[in-house]
Formats: C-alpha cells, structure tokens, sequence
C-alpha cells in the first residue's frame, strides 16, 4: 500500500530507463535512476521515502527528509517568491508554507518549526501553526513514560517542547542545558499530565536507574582525566555543564560511590581511588 510522505520498504518490480520501480500494492513508484544502487535487481527491497507525485507519478528517494508527515522539525526558508514562502525538506524538494498556515511573517535566512501535512489533493505542505495542531494527552502518557521532545519556544518558565509530534509539553528552567535552541530534539519523561491535558516533562528518570546512571556518567567523566574539579559547593550551572546532571542528583551519585571506595575527594576536586 503506498503512503505518501511517509518511508517504506518497497521491492524493485523492474528496472528501465528512467530508474527503478516499486511495488506499492498495485501501485507502482518511481526510483530516479540517479538514485539507484548499483547492485540493484529486480526483486530486491529497497527503504525509500515517497514525496509525492511528479505529472501524476508517485516518486521516492533514498534520502531522508527532516519530517515526514505527521512530524515536526524545524526547516530553513529555501525561498520566497509570490506564489508564496518554501522551505527546505532536505531532499532536495520543497514544502509550501501557505500564507494561512505560517506563524508569523517568513522572509529569507528565517527557520520555521512547522508540521508535514497532506492536503485535499495529498499533496505535502508544512503547516506552522503549533498551537492548534497539538492536542490534549491521553491517558497512555503516564508519568515515567519516555517520549520524544522537540523543542519549540522559550518562556519565563522554560522551555515550550512538542511531545512525541503530538502534544504539549513545557520543560522547567532548572533543567535546561547549554545548547538548547529552538529546533533541538531530545528524549525526555512525562513527569506530570495536567488537568489540561497539557505535559509537564523532565530529563531525568528518576529512581535507582537514574542514579545508576549519574554514577556510570561520573565514573566516566573521571576516566578521562586525573582530576575532576567538581565537589559539593560547586554551583549548579558547573555540573550541569561538565556532567548534564543536577547538583542534587551529582551530590547522591559521588556519595555511593565514595561510601564503596570508588573515588577520593582531594583539594580542588574528585579522584578515581587508585589501588
């Protein structure tokens, strides 16, 4: 069955001139033949992403596009010209931006977090307007679950994120890291489904396996060097910075292991106990 916008896994029916083509169903999809494997032969399975039709032809590509529909990611403006503003879907085509569906003004060098859709037609457009296409969460988001995050807007709180391509989700500022921007994908845990239906969402695990986790990623920081200049009046942002954990969560990490004679603590930081 084909499904446009989306990647399958299709097999070669036959091969001619213009590339290769695929069998969807009873539908067959094009492979231009400057996209085509050498070794390949009919029978084969190929995974290919199909954009959309071309003169009334499904055509794929072995590329991989930012989004496929039903996604969001952030795409850079490739143009504005007065049918409109196109953006970049990173295989070599174009995505419509129509003027009813951007979030603000878009003018060449922007980017824009948008969602892939298909219209009437089932042609692919990039649809920006995130508020009315995130929707309330369901009762399979419970808290602990991990999810996907895409980072969107920053707010006095912290940080807007889409979860999971479908609903929203705000990030506290105690928990954001350096290079976060716009755009940025993670993966993250629903800390709290709220009356709205709206997310709250962490970084952290939490629990023993959290834990473990700190103490795995402080014995590797120590690996890498004879002295890690961090210690218990360190501030926040310092550990967060070298080691991506929270001050409270280092704090537990570095006391089990000092309890099992795994570290020494010395003037000017931590030491890996040597034999």
């Amino acid at each position: 069955m084909l499904h446009l916008g989306k990647t399958q896994t299709l097999t070669i029916s036959h091969l001619d001139q213009r590339g290769a083509w695929l069998a969807a169903g009873p539908v067959l999809v094009l492979l231009p033949k400057n996209e085509l494997p050498a070794a390949a032969r009919p029978g084969d399975k190929l995974s290919v992403f199909v954009f959309g039709e071309i003169a009334g032809q499904a055509m794929a590509t072995l590329r991989r596009p930012r989004a496929e529909v039903g996604e969001f990611a952030l795409f850079p403006v490739s143009q504005v010209n007065p049918h409109g503003v196109f953006l970049d879907w990173g295989i070599g085509k174009e995505l419509l931006v129509p003027r009813s569906k951007q979030p603000k003004q878009l003018g060449s060098g922007d980017s824009c977090i948008a969602r892939v859709e298909l219209d009437r037609a089932g042609r692919p457009f990039a649809n920006g307007r995130i508020e009315q296409l995130l929707e309330p969460a369901g009762p399979e988001l419970k808290p602990g679950r991990k999810v996907k995050l895409l980072l969107w807007a920053f707010t006095d709180l912290g940080a807007k994120v889409i979860v999971e391509h479908r609903y929203s989700g705000l990030l506290y500022r105690a928990e954001l890291l350096p290079g976060m921007v716009p755009g940025a994908l993670f993966d993250g845990f629903v800390k709290t489904v709220r009356a709205d239906g709206k997310l709250d969402v962490t970084l952290r695990r939490g629990g023993r396996e959290e834990l473990e986790e700190a103490r795995k990623a402080l014995l590797a920081a120590l690996a890498g060097c004879d002295l890690l200049p961090l210690h218990d009046n360190s501030p926040p942002e310092a550990i967060r910075a070298r080691l991506g954990m929270s001050k409270k969560l280092f704090k537990k990490a570095l006391g089990g292991l000092y309890k099992a004679g795994l570290v020494e603590l010395v003037e000017g930081g931590i030491r890996r106990k040597r034999c």
